[in-house]
C-alpha cells in the first residue's frame, strides 16, 4: 500500500479531540502571564525582550495611528510562530499548513487595512489605482492591474505561508522516509540522509520563524500604506 504524503495534513484525533484545537491553545499556553514582581524568571525576561523587540522593530517606520495595531499584530506573530514551530514536533499537527487557516486570517486583517485607509484618506487611497502621470490610453489597463494587485494580496499571504511550510514538511517526510529504508541496505548513504534531514530540520525552523515574520512584515506594509 503506497502512503499519501498528504496524509499527514489531515487534522488527527485523539480520545475523540481533533488535535487542531491543542494546536490552537498550545502556544499561548507557552508565553507565561508576565508578574509585577521585581525578578522574574528567566521564560518572562525571554519573553517580555521579544515581544518588545519585535514591536519596536515592525512599528518604528509606521505613523502613530498604526501603533494601535501592536497588540494585535504583536499576539498574530506569537500565534503563528508557536504553531510553525510547535508543528516541526513528532506526532503534532501544524494548523498553518492549512489554507483555510491562513486566509481567514489574512483576509479580514488585509480588508481592515483597506476600509481604514478609504476612511481616513480615500483620495489617497483612490489615488493608488492611478499613478500620476500615466498616459491616457494606459488609464483603464493600469486601474485593472491596480485592482487585481490589491485583491491579490490577501492570497498572497496565505498561498506564501502555506506552500512554505507544507514543501518544507513533504521534504522532511521524504527524505526521513529514503533514511529508514537505507538504514540497513546501505549505512553509509543512510547516514548522510541523517545529516541531510538535520540540515533540512535547521532550515525549516528557520523557515517557521521567517515566514511568521514576513506574514506579520507585509500586514504591517499595508497598515502603513492606509494611515
Amino acid at each position: 500500500m503506497t502512503m499519501n504524503l498528504f496524509s499527514q495534513f489531515a487534522s488527527p484525533t485523539f480520545l475523540g479531540v481533533p488535535l487542531v484545537h491543542i494546536a490552537f491553545l498550545v502556544p499561548w499556553l507557552l508565553f507565561p502571564t508576565p508578574c509585577n514582581r521585581w525578578t522574574t524568571n528567566r521564560l518572562v525576561t525571554i519573553q517580555t525582550w521579544f515581544v518588545k523587540t519585535f514591536t519596536k522593530q515592525i512599528f518604528l517606520p509606521l505613523n502613530t495611528p498604526g501603533h494601535k495595531w501592536a497588540l494585535i499584530l504583536t499576539s498574530l506573530m506569537i500565534f503563528l510562530l508557536g504553531m510553525n514551530l510547535l508543528g516541526l514536533l513528532p506526532y503534532t499537527f501544524t494548523p498553518t499548513t492549512q489554507l483555510s487557516l491562513n486566509l481567514g486570517l489574512a483576509v479580514p486583517l488585509w480588508l481592515a487595512t483597506v476600509a481604514i485607509g478609504f476612511r481616513n484618506q480615500s483620495t489617497a487611497s483612490l489615488g493608488h489605482f492611478l499613478p500620476e502621470g500615466t498616459p491616457t490610453p494606459l488609464i483603464p489597463v493600469l486601474i485593472i492591474i491596480e485592482t487585481i494587485s490589491l485583491f491579490i494580496r490577501p492570497m498572497a499571504l496565505g498561498v506564501r505561508l502555506t506552500a512554505n511550510l507544507t514543501a518544507g514538511h513533504l521534504l522532511i517526510q521524504l527524505i526521513s522516509t529514503a533514511t529508514m529504508a537505507l538504514l540497513f541496505s546501505n549505512p553509509i548513504v543512510s547516514s548522510l540522509t541523517f545529516i541531510t534531514l538535520l540540515l533540512l530540520t535547521m532550515l525549516e525552523i528557520a523557515v517557521a520563524m521567517i515566514q511568521a515574520y514576513v506574514f506579520v512584515l507585509l500586514l504591517s506594509l499595508y497598515l502603513q500604506e492606509n494611515t
